[in-house]
C-alpha cells in the first residue's frame, strides 16, 4: 500500500513538472519529456516522429514515403515529409484547409483520397504538387450529412475497393435509411456503392488479415449505460453482409433495453473479442513488419483514444490482440502512460506500420506522431 501511494505521488510530481514546462519551450521537448512516462514491453522505445501536426488523425503512407494525415476538428489535411530518411519527419505541410471533419485519408495510384462528412474527394498527382494543391475531384457526394459519428476513416481493400463506414447518426437509434450504422465499399471513381456490413454503431479503424484477407474493425459501444457496459468491439468480417447487432445487442450478449427486445442477440455475427468499456477504440492495424520479435506478427494493435463518460477514465493506450489460429484469444495493454491518474496528456487514434517495421501513432490531443521501434536487448 505506501508502495502503491508513494509511486502516485511521484507520478503526480512529475505531471506538475512537466505541465511547468513554459510556453516558449518547443513542443518537441514537452512531448519528449512526456513520452517518459510511456512503459512498452522491454526492447521497444518510442520517439516524437512529428511534433507539429494539429489534431492528426487517420494516416496513410504514400510509396514515396510521404505521410498523409487527416484531422477531426481542425478541418485540415497534411503532408509529414521525413527528408533525410532518419526517422524523424523534418516537415510538415497543409495542403487543404477547412474541410468538413477530413477525418480519412487512403493513397492509391499516386492520388490522395480524403473522406469529409457527405463525400470523398481526390487530390490528383499529390507527391509532384504539394507546394500548390491541385483541386480536389469529387469522387462521390452521397453520403449522409449528419457530423454526429460523420467523421470516417477509409481504406482501400484487397479487392481494390474504397471501404468508407456511414456511422449511427445518435447515441442508440434505428435508422430507416439502412446507409447508417454500415460499412460500405465502391470503386475508387465512386460507382458501384454497395453495403459490406450492417450494425456497426461507428468504426473508425480496420484491417484486412495479411493471410486470410478478412476484414476486421473496431466498433464503438453505446454510452449512457454505465461505467461498465457495453464493451467496445473488435470484429471479424469475414464474408459480405453480415450484421454485428447494432441498436440491438451489444458485445457478445448484451441486450440494449430500448431496441433490444426486437431482435436477439444470438441473430448476429458476436464480436472477435470485447474490448475495454468506453476505451474509444479507433485505429487498428495487422502487425506486418519485420522489426518487432516473431510472436508480434500478424498480431493487432489497436489506438485505444480514451473514454469521455466514465467516473474513473480508462484506454489512453495501445492494446495487442493475440491472434491463434485466426481468432482472438487475448487483449492486454502494449504501450501505456498517456495517461495520468485521472488525467491525460495524449489519445492516440491511428496506427501505421512504416516500411522499416516500426509503428507509428497518431495522437490529436498532443498534435503528434510518434514511433516505435524495436532493438533485441543487450545481456548484461
Amino acid at each position: 500500500m505506501k508502495s502503491n501511494l508513494f509511486l502516485r505521488s511521484m507520478l503526480s510530481v512529475i505531471w506538475v513538472l512537466i505541465l511547468m514546462i513554459p510556453p516558449q519551450a518547443s513542443a518537441g521537448l514537452k512531448t519528449s519529456r512526456l513520452l517518459k512516462e510511456i512503459t512498452l514491453p522491454p526492447g521497444f522505445k518510442i520517439e516524437v516522429y512529428a511534433d507539429k501536426v494539429p489534431n492528426a488523425r487517420s494516416m496513410t503512407l504514400s510509396p514515396s514515403g510521404i505521410l498523409f494525415v487527416g484531422t477531426r476538428k481542425k478541418g485540415d489535411v497534411y503532408a509529414v515529409i521525413d527528408q533525410d530518411k532518419d526517422q524523424k519527419a523534418d516537415k510538415v505541410v497543409t495542403i487543404a484547409r477547412g474541410l468538413n471533419m477530413p477525418n480519412g485519408v487512403a493513397f492509391r495510384d499516386g492520388h490522395l483520397y480524403v473522406a469529409e462528412v457527405n463525400l470523398i474527394m481526390r487530390f490528383d498527382n499529390i507527391e509532384q504538387n504539394l507546394a500548390s494543391p491541385p483541386q480536389p475531384v469529387v469522387v462521390f457526394d452521397g453520403y449522409p450529412s449528419d457530423r454526429h459519428h460523420g467523421w470516417k476513416f477509409i481504406r482501400f481493400g484487397p479487392d481494390g475497393k474504397l471501404y468508407v463506414p456511414v456511422g449511427a447518426p445518435c447515441n442508440i437509434c434505428e435508422s430507416q435509411d439502412t446507409l447508417y450504422a454500415s460499412l460500405t465499399r465502391l470503386n475508387p471513381d465512386g460507382r458501384n456503392l454497395e453495403i459490406f456490413a450492417h450494425g456497426i454503431r461507428n468504426t473508425v479503424g480496420f484491417d484486412w488479415h495479411p493471410v486470410t484477407r478478412e476484414l476486421w474493425f473496431t466498433d464503438n459501444g453505446r454510452d449512457r449505460l454505465g461505467d461498465d457496459i457495453p464493451p467496445d468491439e473488435l470484429n471479424r468480417a469475414a464474408t459480405q453482409g453480415l450484421h454485428f447487432g447494432y441498436p440491438y445487442c451489444h458485445g457478445k450478449a448484451i441486450a440494449d433495453p430500448v431496441f433490444g427486445h426486437k431482435r436477439a442477440c444470438g441473430e448476429f455475427a458476436a464480436p472477435a473479442m470485447e474490448l475495454g468499456p468506453h476505451v474509444a477504440a479507433l485505429g487498428m492495424r495487422f502487425y506486418t513488419g519485420r522489426m518487432f520479435p516473431a510472436e508480434y506478427h500478424h498480431q493487432i494493435f489497436i489506438a485505444e483514444h480514451g473514454s469521455w463518460n466514465r467516473s474513473k477514465k480508462i484506454g489512453y493506450r495501445i492494446s495487442l490482440v493475440n491472434l491463434e489460429n485466426n481468432h482472438a484469444i487475448s487483449y492486454k495493454p502494449f504501450a501505456r502512460g498517456w495517461k495520468i491518474e485521472e488525467d491525460y496528456w495524449g489519445r492516440p487514434v491511428d496506427l501505421l506500420v512504416m516500411p522499416d517495421g516500426a509503428l507509428l501513432i497518431s495522437d490529436d490531443y498532443n498534435d503528434a506522431i510518434y514511433r516505435i521501434s524495436y532493438q533485441e536487448p543487450v545481456d548484461n
